[in-house]
């Protein structure tokens, strides 16, 4: 493990040392100072209703399930 140090600025992650690698590495980004996150949206399920989801839904080309798959894939 590698620890550096960057600055966050405008949605992007910028590090202050030059790092070589010959492939992609994950990383973890621990922010120091004090920031809010964006809050989260919540579904509220007493105004649920399978038909306005299929209405929002209907021009949507992919897959529903693959989409939501790989979002709770990529939150683990």
């Amino acid at each position: 493990m590698l620890a550096v140090k960057g600055v966050y600025k405008d949605g992007k992650v910028i590090i202050k040392e030059e790092i070589k690698t010959d492939k992609p590495v994950n990383v973890v980004v621990t922010f120091l100072d004090e920031v809010k996150a964006p809050e989260k949206k919540k579904v509220n399920i007493n105004n649920f209703s399978f038909k306005i989801a299929e209405e929002l839904l209907e021009s949507y080309k992919g897959s529903l399930s693959d989409a939501i798959i790989e979002e709770r894939r990529s939150a683990v």
